[in-house]
Order: structure tokens, then sequence, then C-alpha cells
């Protein structure tokens, strides 16, 4: 069995600790890494935020996130509270150059600090430059510091380029980690174990087999506490600019020269790059924008996106779907259907690979189409269609049935979150999972002219009712090439 991997002592410094992140995913994300005995004795935790909170409060909130967000089996008092004596916390506003910046100071200048500095922004992103400023400005910056920007880096390609500019000033590209966690997904990096390990794959992955391709990231649940957030960004900021576009690039992607992070990285970037424009028409024709409205379902009221913000109007899209095109050889007339939305209908993240028909049939009844269907989550897993003969009829006659793996109990293990690898990574320095500055560029490139004609009204805003699976213009969108979405599939 292989051994899990020792790191050398490190600070990681969370600022922005009294927030939602810091409670559901980055505590439990390292207490996990704790368990495997990946995180030294003389590691310290520590959290900053504007809240005056004392260690002890700040201990106990961890506690009861860790009881709420780590598994029934993995909550051992003991450990947890050994966990614990990691964690201090100061108050600080870290955009604040006159704040408290006394007790941080003492903290990482005192003999119990670590050469190795890891700074969380789990902030809004308007912030990254004034805390890099002030970090920079209190000499708190180190030749072992690394920083890790949360998403969304900017609301436009303007915005982006302003953080990037602010936090490059400090710090070199190769210790600026932009974190985006569905890389950090084990089904999205077993994409290049599928296509690349296995050349049955790689040999059909491309347009001379593959028909059309859907990435779709759905959730169930509404805006919650994030209606504040979520109304000036909307789904194509939140969603498709940094997850779906990501995804994007490991499925389209060329085989990089090697799985180092700039070989891997300039293979993602020549996907983004070689994303067709989308010009008026284009934006038009190929794109849809939604927004859920109330319904009830088994006797629930679920209620609408303007309800929940309580407001009476708003122009926000909670459902986006886009045709996008790729411009080279290997992609040349394959769409990409990417969806993602908020009420629908499951909650799931999924990449579906839809190969041709054949060209003639032997058999009566034309056999259907192969389809490998990549379960992100949950039930991360993967299961190719394939015809056999139906056992209970003649000779001739065809049945669908399916190869699935259900990867947890195939492995025997415990599915990490996406968090606990990343965050391993910026301790030790490897970038390979991260956004790459060009690639942020790229993306917002693509994505701008959206947004722009979006706001000019180029495409009305649909409605779609809560629970279901978006608008009627989504399977219209596909029905123009003569698809339809998976779930509608025999």
């Amino acid at each position: 069995m292989e051994q899990p991997q020792t790191y050398s002592p490190f600070d990681f410094i969370i600022f922005g600790a009294t927030g939602d992140l810091t409670t559901r995913k980055l505590l439990p994300a390292l207490f996990y890494r704790y368990l495997d005995k990946q995180i030294p004795a003389e590691t310290r935790i520590i959290g900053a935020a504007r809240s005056p909170l004392t260690d002890e409060d700040f201990r106990g909130r961890a506690r009861d996130g860790l009881n709420q967000f780590i598994q029934e089996a993995d909550r051992n008092p003991e450990k947890i509270e050994e966990f614990l004596t990691k964690i201090h916390y100061v108050s600080l506003d870290g955009a604040d150059p006159n704040g408290k910046w006394s007790s941080i100071e003492d903290l990482l200048n005192s003999k119990q600090a670590n050469p190795v500095r890891i700074f969380y922004f789990a902030t809004a992103p308007r912030l990254y430059g004034d805390i890099c400023d002030n970090l920079s400005n209190k000499k708190l910056l180190t030749k072992d510091t690394r920083v890790v920007l949360e998403k969304p880096i900017g609301t436009s390609l303007e915005t982006a380029q302003e953080i990037n500019n602010r936090v490059g000033k400090h710090l070199p590209e190769n210790h600026i980690f932009r974190i985006d966690h569905y890389l950090g997904k084990e089904t999205v990096q077993n994409i290049l174990a599928l296509r690349f390990a296995n050349p049955v794959f790689e040999r059909l992955w491309s347009s001379d087999s593959i028909d059309f391709i859907e990435i779709t990231a759905a959730e169930t649940v509404g805006v919650g506490k994030r209606g504040g957030y979520y109304d000036g960004a909307g789904a194509l900021r939140d969603m498709v600019q940094n997850h779906l576009l990501q995804v994007l690039c490991m499925v389209a992607m060329d085989p990089p020269i090697s799985l180092s992070e700039d070989d891997l990285r300039n293979e993602k970037l020549k996907v983004l790059r070689s994303l067709k424009p989308m010009t008026e028409d284009m934006i038009k024709t190929d794109t849809v924008r939604g927004q859920y409205t109330t319904n009830e379902q088994n006797g629930e009221h679920i209620p609408g996106y303007l309800e929940e913000l309580n407001k009476d109007s708003s122009n926000t899209e909670t459902f986006v779907a886009i045709k996008a095109q790729i411009n080279t050889s290997r992609w040349s007339g394959v769409p990409f259907y990417l969806r993602t939305g908020k009420r629908m209908a499951e909650k799931t993240s999924e990449i579906v690979i839809q190969f041709k028909k054949s060209a003639w049939s032997l058999f009566p009844t034309a056999p259907e189409p192969n389809r490998l269907h990549i379960r992100i989550q949950p039930d991360e897993g993967v299961s190719l269609s394939m015809q056999v003969k139906d056992p209970s009829k003649s000779h001739t006659s065809l049945r669908s049935t399916f190869i699935d793996i259900d990867f947890s109990p195939a492995f025997h293990i415990r599915y990490p979150d996406s968090y606990e690898g990343l965050l391993m990574d910026a301790v030790k320095g490897d970038p390979l999972l991260f956004i790459r500055r060009d690639e942020v560029d790229a993306a917002w490139k693509w994505i701008e002219p959206i947004l722009d004609g979006w706001a000019r009204g180029v495409v009305p805003l649909s409605q779609y009712k809560a629970g279901s699976w978006g608008p009627q213009e989504a399977n219209e969108l596909l029905a123009k090439e003569g698809h339809i979405w998976h779930e509608d599939m025999p």
C-alpha cells in the first residue's frame, strides 16, 4: 500500500476565517490530512477575520464545524481535540493597513514560526490586492510563501487583470495558486488516466468518433445565504467561466508532453484560445439563460429565485446552457454543450461523451450509439453504454446495457473532498492543478462577449420551474443539431 506523503511543518493562515468556506471545506480538509498523518506536529493553522474572537472562541466554532461536516465515522473526539490545538485566531481586517497587525506579526515572527507560509484568501476577490499590499508592507511575505486565491478572479477581464497585477507585484507566478476546486475532484483528474492510459479511448477521442459532448453541473439547492453575492454574479460568472471551462479543457486538450505543471497547463490554454469566439448571432442562437420560479413538488413549496431574494425583479441568470465549439482539427464539428443551474431536478456534475452512430447496421434495428458517462459527483464513477444480444429474444435482437464502475466501493476508500489534495499541493508548492494567469485571461476573453450580449438583451431571460431540468429553450438548443440531453435518451 502506498504510504502517505510527508510534509515539512508549515503555517496556514486563512483570511476570512469566520466564513462558510472555512467551516465547511478548509478546516475539514485539513483535519482529514491530519488523520492521514500529512500535517506535522509543529504546523499551525491561523484564522484571521474582523470578528473579535479569542482562540477558544474560534476553536469552538471549528469543533462544531468538524462535527457537522466530517463523516460520522471520523468524528473521533480525541483526534479532533488534538487537531484543534494547532488552531489560533487573530482579529484583523486584512485589507486595512492600519488594522491590528501586531497579533499576526507576533505569531509569524515568533520562534514557533515555520518557514513555509500559506496565506489562503477566503475573502471577496476585490480585497486580494489590499491584503497582499499589507502582507508585503509588514514584511510577512518570505521566499517560502504561497498565496491561494479563491475563485472568482474578478468579474471581468479588466478586474481579473487588476487583481493579478496587484498580487503579482509581490509574488512570482509560481507562488500564486488560483484554486478551482473542480480540478481537485478525483473524477476530473481521472480524465487524464481515462484518456491517456487507455489507448482504446484516446484513439476514439476526436470528431472522427464523437458526435457531441455534454458537461453539466446541476444543483438542487437555491442561492440560500449567497443571494447577495449571486445576484451580482450569476451562473455564467459563478460556474461557467471557471469550473465548466476547466473541465472542458481536461476533456478536450491534446496529450501534454509530460505531467509537469506547465506542460499540462499549456495544453489547457490551447483549448481556451481555440474556443470559437461568440459573435452576437452565435450568442442569440447558441446560448440560453434562465431563472427558476416557484414550484410545488410532493406537497412541498419550493421558492423561486425572486422569493428567496425577497425582490420584485432581477435579471440575473440561475441557469446557463451554451453550445461551445473548438476550432481545432481534433474537434471540428463537435459541439460541447455546457450546462449549469440551481434548483435543478438532480444534484449532479457529469460529462457525457456521445459517440456517433454506425454508418450501417447488420441488425434489423439500428443499434444505439455508445455513450461514455463520467460522474464527477455524487456517486463518482464511469459507465459505458453497450449493445448486447437480448438473451430473451431472437439472435438478431439487441439490448442496451452498461459497463459501470463506481469508484468508492471499487477502491474501498473514502473518496476525499476536492480541497484536501489541493491544499496540500499548495503546501508543497505544486501548481499542477491550479489556474495559471494566462488561463484566467483566456477564459474571460471568451466569456465577456456573452456577458455583454446578455446585458444588451440579446438573449431573453427564460423561466423554469424549480426542480426541473431548466427552461425549454435548453432542449431546443440541442434539437437544432438533432441532439437531446442524455437524461432524455432511451
